[in-house]
């Protein structure tokens, strides 16, 4: 049976006329003539009979009809440009991983370590792009995620990676003439915040022992890379996990206050569809991520979380999480798939 399918070329056409509302501006990147797009959009007209586009006087805009297509054909001629380019990439062979990152946690600890996934598996590709809101895999063309939070992800698996220590930083200059602080010093102090870790401050005063003071005072920033250049040009103090700003602490460039942390109650997870368990280019991934995860709690002396030995990708006699039947959709901590 015939597909009912509108050829590609009417579909490129009318994608790039509702992103620009404009058949001149669609015609000017197509290379074409206004005329011929003004045709195309016209032949899908017809041939879907439902009008895309209302015409009013010498402008058009998208029918609310019009605009639902727009959003889907978008997405489809993505999905297709996408996975021809990994065909031509590759010819066929070797594998393509498409993963949702944390922005900061990947430019700050996956990314230098890819030099040796690349050497040692050059016939797979790692695209990486960020997320920083929780998504059901189904609606994405991502094969796994890197999260920071619980371990509950409906309809996928969870494996842990590591936990996370905050400590607070700023530059020298913001204390220098000062002695030794302690955590109560440091509410005098201007403090700077992530966005999706409003009370991450408040937390880090209780555990340490302070009371009675307002820990929600002063500016949010939304990527932790940004706290990290606010802290360096003397704006207020940080509250950083720590494998984030090891090299400003190394260098100088930032130095951190007091002895005190904050130890986060969530942590970090590979995340992926439970029908990619058996997917080879995948499970390969999984194994260097767990390799590099576990060389570097070790180097950090960070605490082992769950008490679970860790899960080889894909083997359910350990102790994978799976989805528990909740309706919502994972309460991601913060900075995670809501920490950027």
């Amino acid at each position: 049976m015939r597909r009912k399918i509108p050829g590609t070329d009417l579909l490129i056409a009318f994608e790039t006329a509702a992103r620009y509302q404009s058949f001149t501006r669609a015609a000017k990147e197509l290379c074409l003539t206004q005329s011929a797009v003004c045709r195309q959009i016209g032949a899908l007209e017809e041939f879907l009979n439902v009008r895309l586009f209302n015409r009013i006087k010498k402008r058009v805009c998208l029918s609310e009809a019009g605009e639902a297509y727009a959003k889907q054909v978008r997405d489809y001629l993505n999905r297709m440009e996408h996975d021809t380019l990994a065909l031509m990439a590759h010819g066929g062979g070797g594998g393509v991983l498409e993963l949702a990152v944390i922005p900061t946690f990947a430019t700050r600890w996956l990314i230098p370590r890819l030099k040796d996934f690349h050497a040692n598996f050059p016939g797979i590709t790692l695209n990486l792009t960020t997320r920083a809101e929780p998504f059901m895999f189904g609606d994405t063309p991502f094969d796994a995620a890197i999260h920071f939070g619980d371990s509950i992800w409906p309809g996928a698996m969870t494996e842990y990676l590591f936990g996370e220590e905050l400590v607070p930083v700023c530059s020298p200059a913001l204390v220098a003439g000062r002695g030794p602080l302690v955590p109560e010093d440091l509410a005098r102090l201007p403090l700077l915040h992530q966005s999706a870790r409003p009370e991450a401050w408040k937390e880090f005063f209780g555990e340490n022992g302070v009371t009675g003071i307002n820990a929600m005072g002063g500016p949010r920033y939304e990527l932790f890379s940004m706290l990290v250049e606010a802290a360096k040009v003397s704006l207020g103090v940080a509250l950083m996990p720590r494998f984030f700003v090891m090299p400003e602490l190394s260098s100088g460039e930032l130095i951190q206050l007091c002895g005190a942390s904050l130890h986060s109650q969530y942590s970090y997870y590979l995340v992926y569809p439970e029908n990619k368990v058996g997917s080879a280019s995948l499970q390969i991934f999984c194994q260097w991520l767990h390799e590099q995860a576990e060389a570097f709690r070790q180097a950090s002396q960070l605490d082992s979380g769950p008490a679970r030995p860790l899960p080889a990708p894909g083997d359910d006699a350990h102790a994978q999480e799976r989805d528990q039947g909740a309706d919502e959709i994972v309460e991601a901590g913060p900075d995670a798939i809501h920490h950027p």
